[in-house]
């Protein structure tokens, strides 16, 4: 069988789709959308080069894709991605190969010194990717929570005294203390490729704006005015929940805030028809493990992030 690289069309909705059945099908523990696929090209920043690339089989069928550009917000120049994913049910046919050998020529061609793929912790997967020069580093887990089952922790009948709680959406009009929070957080993320968050409007074009941010479910802390943590939301709009970030500001930590925060969004998501509740930590990030078993959630798998020099 002849495998075909290409770029995704981006105004081909079964595409899209295409995309969207391939994550599922190679990592059902991703929450993603056909709008968000669509979105997630259209809102790129151009210094990302971002492409979303896709292995056509010779009978038309998207068996593969990849989500390829450079790490432009990392404070350290020359980092950059490549995360493919290929049909279990087409692996084998040189698929994963030719989307990577792509991936790499893309990012060399835009200056990239490093590569960084999430690759799932199973023999196969590790296997594939230090044939191919790629070399370990740290692993993050995926979380799964039976949010139709659970026992949540009950919401507080009443909170402490400044504190309060609301919905993203409250920030409609401005949503900028939500960005400088973000910001604040995503600096103390444990990993590979820091992120500094630096850049409002692309902040806004790139997450605010987002089809799969549910600003409902999205739960936010305030004491006295000022936010202080929050638990971001993301959902496929049918059955499936994932906290895409939960954080709290340094100078509010240690006071339970990110569970409210996260206790509000998950009794939201429950009321609001979702049944399966996902997220995911690094793997060395303790707290917040502790927290997410604290609700019930349990690993489901592990990635482990490789990388590569160009």
């Amino acid at each position: 069988m002849t495998v075909l690289i290409r770029d995704l069309r981006p105004d081909d909705s079964p595409d899209a789709e295409s995309v969207v059945r391939v994550r599922r099908s190679a990592l059902p523990f991703m929450i993603t959308t056909a709008e968000g696929v669509a979105f997630e090209l259209s809102s790129a920043h151009p210094a990302a080069h971002h492409r979303l690339l896709v292995a056509q089989s010779d009978e038309g069928l998207v068996i593969g894709t990849a989500q390829v550009g450079i790490a432009y917000d990392s404070p350290e120049p020359g980092r950059s991605y490549v995360n493919a994913y290929v049909d279990p049910a087409h692996r084998g046919l040189g698929a994963g190969r030719l989307l990577l050998a792509a991936a790499e020529e893309h990012l060399a061609a835009h200056g990239a010194v490093d590569a960084y793929a999430w690759v799932l912790d199973e023999p196969a997967h590790r296997a594939f990717a230090e044939r191919r020069g790629y070399r370990r580093g740290r692993s993050a887990h995926f979380l799964r929570l039976d949010l139709a089952a659970a026992t949540l922790p009950p919401l507080p009948q009443t909170l402490p005294a400044g504190v309060e709680l609301r919905p993203a959406s409250a920030f409609a009009a401005d949503p900028r203390p939500l960005f400088e929070a973000d910001a604040e957080t995503t600096s103390d993320e444990p990993g590979d490729v820091g992120t500094e968050l630096d850049d409002y409007e692309d902040w806004l074009a790139q997450t605010w704006n987002s089809p799969s941010l549910d600003k409902e479910l999205t739960a936010v802390v305030l004491v006295d005015g000022e936010v202080a943590a929050f638990s971001a939301a993301q959902t496929d709009g049918a059955t499936r929940y994932g906290s895409a970030m939960t954080g709290t500001r340094r100078a509010f930590r240690g006071r339970g805030l990110a569970k409210l925060a996260k206790t509000a969004s998950l009794h939201r998501a429950r009321a609001c028809g979702y049944t399966e509740a996902f997220t995911g930590n690094d793997a060395e990030n303790g707290p917040m493990l502790a927290i997410n078993t604290w609700f019930g959630y349990e690993i489901c798998a592990t990635e482990t992030r490789y990388t590569k020099g160009l």
